[in-house]
């Protein structure tokens, strides 16, 4: 379940990457914030549950499979939800999905190959910030920061 938090807004990102061109703002933009809200309802939904366990135990962690091993060293891409990740997610989501909603006004000016184009961008870094999240290692953690650096490059050179 803990991946699909990261996983909606990077299925949109995918589908305006490749079939933004072709689509009408309305639906380019309406998918982002959809990815979104439905991001943003995985959360709520990892947040309730996180908040009905005792105090002691607060945190629920999902290993999708051994990413790197090599030898004694295992590196799992999973990812983990604790008090202070919970926080994080419900304001990336719930911000997030503000902040699509109202880009969709803002830059209803631009070209429809353009429109999609920043809304992948905007899908891609808020996957990306969850991925930072909700690492529970290092090394995944690393792959989120760096995909943050990407995606505000792309964003500030849009």
């Amino acid at each position: 379940m803990l991946a699909l938090i990261p996983l909606f807004p990077f299925v949109g990102f995918l589908v305006n990457a490749t079939m933004g061109k072709r689509l009408p703002k309305s639906v380019s933009g309406g998918l982002a914030s959809l990815a979104m809200l439905a991001s943003f309802a995985v959360s709520l939904i990892t947040v309730w549950q996180l908040a009905g366990m005792s105090p002691e135990a607060r945190a629920i962690e999902q290993t999708l499979y051994t990413w790197i091993a090599s030898g004694d060293l295992n590196i799992a891409l999973s990812f983990r939800v604790d008090p202070l990740a919970a926080v994080m997610i419900l304001v990336i989501t719930g911000i997030g999905s503000l902040i699509h909603i109202y880009s969709t006004a803002y830059m209803h000016d631009e070209v429809d190959s353009e429109f999609a184009r920043y809304f992948s961008y905007l899908n891609l870094f808020a996957s990306f910030m969850l991925v930072l999240v909700l690492g529970a290692n290092f090394p995944l953690m690393f792959v989120g920061w760096e995909g943050v650096g990407l995606c505000s490059y792309l964003l500030i050179g849009f």
